[in-house]
């Protein structure tokens, strides 16, 4: 079970971090994340057994990818379900993956992937389809 300081930790991780995944990519796609502060279990009654954490989500400017968005989740799901491998290993499963098989980030894993370099993918990908 996560706790509410887990949960805020995730959604604001940056790439490279090993907290940052599926769920940090997909909320900093729309959001500027900061966070701001962890809340100790004492200034609860009763106090809960997790710490909790307040972060900031501002909206960005995206309205949409610049790329297929369906494409993007699953690129980024599929990409963090094998996080220890690299993605020329983890993106086989994605249709139109083979024919970009000489892309500068296959040979990284999913946690040092930034978002635009996440939308790159979806559309270096969608481009062979």
């Amino acid at each position: 079970c996560s706790s509410d300081l887990e949960v805020a930790e995730r959604i604001a991780a940056p790439p490279g971090n090993k907290t940052y995944g599926i769920l940090s990519v997909l909320m900093q796609a729309w959001y500027d994340i900061e966070y701001l502060f962890t809340v100790s279990e004492t200034v609860f009654f009763p106090p809960p057994r997790v710490k909790s954490a307040v972060i900031r989500l501002t909206r960005n400017q995206t309205d949409h990818l610049a790329c297929d968005e369906n494409l993007f989740v699953k690129i980024v799901k599929t990409a963090f379900n094998q996080r220890r491998k690299t993605l020329r290993n983890a993106l086989k499963p994605v249709g139109g993956y083979d024919r970009i098989r000489g892309h500068r980030l296959l040979d990284q894993r999913a946690e040092q992937l930034t978002v635009n370099d996440f939308i790159d993918l979806a559309r270096e990908i969608d481009t062979f389809a």
